[in-house]
């Protein structure tokens, strides 16, 4: 993790996750197991600058809220690093409702080529911004659960937490 970058570990019910930041906004939310911590949930953490140390706060209380069920959408800067491709793909994971699902195809079509479904998957794979930007929200047009990074089992859990929430139970 370079300079500009600070860290913190929320534990929470899919596992222990380190929220990254930069100057300009959430930069990363990755698994405990996510090979870019160097096999420790703190590996590279710096010293968080007063910007830095409150967007971490304001990150970790959103998803706090997300986990408790009062939060249904996150209001966070947010500075992925990726392909123009790629933020086009992450740009329609911020639309997709919560407690809802749509297929790569349909992720496809909304970027104007429902063929480009595999490329939608592999960007979709790249998403830096677990939860937040809600990549699990989209399944194979079978409506099964298919390619996670936290794992299918916290796929299962994510949506039907957010099912749970949205109806009310």
């Amino acid at each position: 993790m370079s300079a500009e970058l600070a860290a913190a570990t929320l534990r929470s019910p899919v596992g222990l996750l380190t929220v990254v930041v930069s100057e300009v906004g959430v930069r990363a939310v990755w698994w405990e197991d996510d090979p870019r911590l160097g096999g420790s949930s703190s590996a590279g953490e710096s010293a968080p600058d007063e910007h830095q140390r409150q967007l971490l706060d304001v990150a970790m209380r959103q998803l706090g809220e997300y986990f408790a069920g009062t939060r249904s959408e996150f209001d966070l800067p947010l500075d992925p690093q990726g392909t123009p491709f790629q933020q086009e793909v992450w740009q329609v994971l911020r639309g997709i409702p919560f407690g809802t699902t749509i297929s790569y195809g349909q992720q496809a079509a909304a970027l104007g080529d429902p063929n480009k479904a595999r490329a939608v998957g592999a960007a979709n794979g790249r998403n830096p911004i677990s939860i937040i930007v809600p990549c699990h929200r989209v399944v194979a047009t079978s409506g099964a659960l298919t390619g996670f990074a936290g794992g299918l089992s916290t796929k299962a859990w994510l949506l039907e937490h957010e099912q749970r929430v949205a109806s009310g139970g």
